[in-house]
């Protein structure tokens, strides 16, 4: 009789090392062990998993599959009895090593009528009701801690009314250690408001630019399926070659690193999954683009900027008049004009009037 180990994460951030130690702990002999890639998402029916369906053609009946807890295998009530059907069938056993169901034999059935005892019936029918439970304590833990002043996610950038606070105290002497702890930010949402004072950042001269450093962001595995089928310059296609992979369900985003202004050239080469120009919009891709753009747009602009495809300076507006005003006196449609206008008023006879 066999023991067939399942182990399951449901992103690739998360390792098994708490799986692992529970079913050391159990002490599970000449264990074959079936371990789904990470990211595999308690969503996807346990018997649509791959690990899970290589582990049924490799059982034999009277083995055993044993599993660190209930949620690891099973989300809900359908996918319990599904599961159970299946075990009764192939005539395995199941034992789960910690949680409120490790002290029952969930594949009892009854010696007259084969089917599930009452009490594991009633233990299933409350699977759903014990899951709510499970993330109603997650929620009260999260607003407790709140409460607290904790807050999850990514922590905030400076408060525009407060850079000019920060820029000064920085350049009083004041460590970006101590800057992020007063005013409840990350370091680098400090190295963000000061970027052009640190010692590397400092420009040669005045007028001239601080280099773009790169910046990484996540982006949504919709946008980056689009942007791999599109022609894109060599310095786009390296980032996007160069991003890392991170498994979120069933899907997942890129994260790339590279600069704003790449960030940029990116975002407007996927603005057609917005739809038009003939191309159906599709809601999930639509979605994925603003979610980048809303990220692409936290980046700190320059002091000018340049197109995101043809790469043409952007001026301010009276410089753009300017500029166009002095292109008008110097075409050659406007010398025309003038000099037809000086002809005509030397040919004009003395003493006429038009």
């Amino acid at each position: 009789m066999a023991n067939l180990v399942y182990k399951r994460v449901s992103t690739d951030q998360q390792s098994t090392a708490r799986q692992d130690l529970v079913l050391a702990e159990a002490g599970i002999e000449d264990s074959v062990v079936f371990e789904e890639d990470p990211g595999t998402s308690s969503r996807l029916h346990p018997l649509q998993r791959p690990k899970f369906c290589e582990l049924l053609t490799y059982a034999r009946p009277g083995d055993t599959v044993h599993i660190s807890e209930m949620f690891r295998l099973v989300r809900g009530n359908q996918h319990i009895l599904d599961v159970l059907e299946v075990l009764h069938r192939d005539q395995l056993a199941l034992r789960i090593h910690d949680g409120a169901f490790s002290a029952m034999d969930l594949t009892a059935r009854h010696p007259r009528t084969g089917e599930l005892l009452s009490t594991v019936k009633f233990m299933v029918q409350t699977l759903a009701a014990a899951g709510e439970l499970q993330r109603e304590l997650t929620y009260d833990g999260l607003r407790a801690a709140e409460a607290k002043g904790a807050k999850g996610g990514r922590r905030p950038a400076v408060a525009a009314d407060e850079t000019g606070t920060v820029r000064t105290a920085y350049l009083e002497g004041r460590s970006i250690a101590a800057l992020a702890r007063d005013h409840r930010v990350s370091r680098g949402a400090i190295r963000t408001a000061v970027a052009d004072l640190l010692p590397n950042q400092t420009a040669s001269e005045e007028d001239a630019p601080a280099p773009e450093r790169p910046v990484t962001l996540d982006m949504p595995g919709k946008v980056a399926d689009y942007l791999r089928t599109t022609e894109l310059e060599p310095a786009e296609r390296a980032a996007l070659d160069q991003g890392t992979t991170v498994r979120r369900g069933q899907g997942y985003t890129l994260r790339l690193s590279a600069v704003p202004a790449v960030h940029r050239k990116l975002l407007a080469r996927c603005q057609p999954l917005d739809g038009g120009q003939g191309v159906p919009a599709v809601p999930a891709q639509g979605k994925a683009r603003r979610e980048y753009e809303n990220r692409v747009s936290t980046l700190t602009p320059r002091a000018r900027s340049f197109s995101p495809i043809t790469a043409v300076p952007m001026f301010p507006e009276a410089e753009c008049h300017s500029i166009r005003r002095q292109r008008q006196l110097t075409s050659p449609s406007s010398r025309d004009s003038s000099s037809s206008r000086s002809s005509a008023a030397s040919s004009k006879p003395a003493g006429t009037r038009w």
